[in-house]
């Protein structure tokens, strides 16, 4: 191949080259560039480059938003409630089966079918706030004013359902139901080094039936007083124990006229009672705050409890209390707030004692 063949070769490439470089360089002014590694595609100014993603497409006009206070979405809420004696929407009372659901994105919780539960995680019958001999777990530091001491009364205790056969019915569990109960309730002396001066057991099997917004309750339980034995040693010439002791049957009837407010009543008979009880026990009240999940912010809340025995002739001892209060998803409750107690005393080796009690403490309820 001579020189000159080799050189218009040469110039003939060359050109070539030239006409396809200066093509793809026509072509690319109608298509976009992409950068690869970017998250979104950088396009020309003639031509919008695709998108692959929805989030990728742009805005190009934001449309008019409508804006809704909290008064007025709290009243959309409630008037999707097809029953004003029905809890409200956004306060659910109770935990769904198969899941915690959000009180504010579910208008009602319903799940119509009865059926068998073993262990669920609510309760249909809930311990009275203001009740004495509740079981719970609490702390109640008061002063005792007619003997001018200071004292701790302390429970520790809880309720929980073993067996259900019902639904639930707008956010409220419903149908009959197998409780256990306990709790020891014991009083310290905080004036003399928090000695033990009382403690009371009790230890029941309660049978619930809820409909609506209506329970009974049908139950058994044992209660027996024993004294302390530090208060035993520091008053030993002085102190008699007694063996106050009862197994009662108890009817009881709950009623909810409003969400927020409970009325209860109940009646207890004695088939044993030693040392001071008697057979006949009656006990009524009212619980208020406002229903369902409360979040961290809480609600106020006051319950108010009469407790008549037949020991004492019939007289007893009014509770109150007042505060604020926590309740979760499953209708747990936690409560602080000011405590009053008027009547014969709590602690049933003293059973006849007239005190006066006003405090403050801290209550977990079931």
């Amino acid at each position: 191949m001579t020189v000159g063949r080799c050189v218009s070769l040469f110039l003939s490439t060359v050109v070539w080259c030239g006409c396809i470089v200066l093509a793809t360089e026509a072509g690319a002014s109608t298509a976009y560039a992409w950068q690869p590694y970017r998250a979104t595609p950088t396009s020309s100014a003639r031509v919008v480059a695709p998108v692959q993603y929805y989030s990728e497409a742009p805005l190009y006009e934001a449309a008019p938003q409508a804006v809704i206070t909290d008064e007025e979405l709290e009243e959309l809420r409630v008037e999707s409630c097809i029953d004003p004696f029905e809890m409200p929407c956004n306060q659910l009372p109770m935990a769904i089966d198969g899941g915690l659901v959000d009180p504010a994105l579910v208008p009602l919780a319903n799940d119509l079918e009865w059926r068998f539960r073993a262990l669920p995680g609510d309760v249909i019958w809930h311990s009275y706030w203001a009740g004495a001999k509740e079981p719970r777990i609490s702390g109640t530091a008061f002063e005792e004013l007619n003997d001018n001491i200071s004292l701790l009364g302390v429970s520790l205790g809880g309720r929980t359902s073993l067996f259900r056969y019902g639904g639930v019915n707008n956010g409220r569990p419903e149908g009959w139901e197998l409780q256990l109960e306990g709790a020891s309730m014991l009083r310290l002396n905080l004036d003399e080094n928090w000695d033990l001066e009382a403690v009371d057991f009790r230890f029941g099997l309660p049978v619930i039936y809820g409909r609506d917004r209506s329970q009974w309750k049908f139950s058994y339980y044992h209660l027996s007083s024993h004294l302390g034995d530090e208060r035993i040693i520091r008053l030993m010439s002085t102190m008699e124990r007694i063996n106050y002791s009862r197994d009662t049957l108890v009817l009881a009837y709950s009623f909810f006229p409003q969400p927020a407010w409970r009325w209860y009543a109940e009646a207890g008979w004695a088939f044993y009672a030693d040392e001071g009880s008697d057979p006949w026990e009656f006990q009524f009240g009212v619980d208020y705050a406002l229903p369902g999940p409360t979040g961290a912010r809480g609600t106020p809340f006051f319950a108010v409890n009469g407790h008549l025995r037949q020991e004492v002739d019939f007289g007893g001892n009014l509770v109150a209390h007042a505060g604020w209060l926590w309740r979760g998803q499953s209708g747990r409750i936690m409560r602080t707030g000011l405590h009053y107690y008027n009547g014969k005393s709590n602690q049933f080796e003293f059973y006849d004692r007239f005190e006066q009690q006003v405090g403050v403490g801290l209550w977990y309820d079931y």
